[in-house]
Formats: structure tokens, sequence, C-alpha cells
């Protein structure tokens, strides 16, 4: 797996190319448009209002430029469709001690909604999980401490 390659389902590239096409096509012309309103205002050492808009401005630049280097490394991934956990993967594991069971889908980090229960591959449990069959023991060191399991099922 590259490091420096983006996994991306087909849905959240859709989302995150329509926020790039915004930013570029809406968002560029507004904060223009407010910092031409601003300027008009009069010294800019003393106008606020001038630099916010500078300060949206360079933040806006910053997500257009994450924005493009994420789409241009991008590989798209599609249902997982082996006996192994792989990006994609919806795994099931039955923690040791009585913790329960927890079910994961491994995504890129940019998909990453630990609510949903989507982690990333790159997360130390993510890492820990890549690879792995059903069936199998795995121990994880996470920032809260180890995490020990079974693999239940992979989708």
């Amino acid at each position: 797996m590259e490091e420096n390659k983006e996994y991306l389902t087909k849905e959240k590239f859709k989302e995150l190319s329509e926020e790039l096409d915004k930013l570029k096509k809406v968002k560029r012309r507004e904060i223009a448009e407010n910092l031409e309103s601003a300027k008009s205002l009069g010294d800019l050492s003393e106008n606020a209002e001038y630099h916010e808009a500078r300060d949206l401005q360079a933040a806006t630049e910053d997500r257009i430029s994450k924005l493009e280097a994420i789409l241009k490394s991008a590989v798209i991934v599609s249902d997982h469709h082996t006996d192994a956990v792989g990006i994609g993967s919806v795994v099931t594991i039955d923690r040791e001690k009585g913790k329960g069971t927890n079910t994961y889908t491994l995504v890129g980090s940019e998909e990453t909604d630990v609510k949903q229960g989507k982690i990333s591959i790159h997360s130390p449990i993510g890492e820990c999980l890549m690879g792995k069959r059903k069936g199998e023991m795995f121990v994880c060191d996470a920032p809260a401490g180890k995490i020990t399991g079974k693999i239940v099922e992979i989708k």
C-alpha cells in the first residue's frame, strides 16, 4: 500500500470533487467581492473586514490545495470481496475480556468517522487488522492501551 495514495469510495470522491468545484467557482468569487468591498472602506491596516476576508481567502486556498492533492492521489475502492481484511472491508471483532463485539469499516483517512464505525487504515487498529483473516487473533497497541481480540466476520 503506497503511503501517498488516498483511498476513497466513489461517493467520497464525488463529494470532494463537488466541494472543490464550489470553492473554485463560487467561494473564490465571493471572497474577491468581499475583499473589494472591504478595500473601499479605507485604511487597510485597521480594517477588520479586510483582514477577515484575507484570512478566509487563505483558508479557502489551503482547502483547495488539500482537495486537489487528495483527488490527484485518489484510489477509488469498491466493496471488499476477499477473505482477508483490506480497504473497504467491514470487520466484526470480538474483544477479549468480555468487552463485546465491534464492527468497523476500514476506509481512507478522509472518510474516517468513528461514530459511524468507519476507521482509517492508518489508525492503530486499522493497521493491526489489515491482512488478517476470519478467526485470527490480534493484539493492537492503541492510545488507550492494548486491544486484543479475534476477527469474527469479514464482509
